[in-house]
């Protein structure tokens, strides 16, 4: 089974910036790092995954931090289409919103427009794909009100995502904010998002773990 991680800097956890720096330096292992997987929520599901099966799984990260779902648009084809996988796994929505230094911010109406034209072109060229669309979500951490305030507008996201989720056959929700939230008051919000936005090593491993719970259903719909 080959699954594409899809998203912005949540997804990629460094796997880009790494894949960067190695090709500039023009080191000779290059070619693996263009395969990472990061240092984030990817690399635990796909450690979990090929450490029961490493024969059944392909995984590849397609995160690109700053990404918006204009610019996972814009790449579609090249960076998931032409992969031709049997799963998609696509977290985006945080770099829409309003906070102050954000001159690219999507409203509701334009983030979903946009969401399912990627949806629907998708399914269009792969027929047979599945996808799990994760809920994007913010924590306060150290964040002033105004950072805060702004980045709260990804809670409207979250319900889009939803919603898209739910009007097509073989699309999956994965909602993660109350449980990121429940983590946060029992050990604190620092230890689940470092920064309010990128997870820790804790908080990667309980999105694995909520992601892979998921897979579960998702796999048994595609046997």
């Amino acid at each position: 089974m080959k699954i594409v991680f899809f998203g912005d800097s949540i997804t990629d956890a460094w796997r880009y910036n790494l894949k960067s720096w190695i090709q500039g330096a023009n080191i000779p292992t290059a070619d693996y790092y263009l395969e990472s997987y990061g240092c984030g929520f990817v690399r635990d599901i796909a450690g979990e995954l090929l450490s029961e099966d490493p024969l059944g799984y392909q995984i590849l990260n397609r995160g690109i931090g700053g990404n918006r779902v204009v610019d996972l648009y814009a790449r579609v084809r090249a960076d998931v289409w032409n992969e031709e996988p049997d799963l998609i796994s696509i977290l985006v929505g945080i770099n829409e919103t309003p906070c102050p230094g954000n001159d690219y911010y999507l409203d509701e109406e334009q983030f979903e427009r946009v969401y399912r034209m990627l949806i629907e072109e998708t399914k269009a060229r792969l027929p047979k794909v599945k996808m799990i669309l994760c809920e994007p979500f913010v924590l306060r951490a150290d964040m002033d009100d105004a950072r805060y305030e702004g980045l709260l507008n990804v809670r409207k996201k979250g319900k889009v995502v939803e919603k898209l989720a739910k009007e097509y056959d073989g699309i999956y929700y994965l909602p993660l904010w109350d449980m990121l939230k429940e983590k946060a008051e029992k050990y604190g919000e620092k230890t689940v998002l470092i920064d309010g936005v990128h997870a820790t090593v804790a908080g990667a491993k309980w999105i694995a773990k909520e992601w892979l719970k998921l897979f579960e259903t998702v796999k048994e719909n595609m046997e």
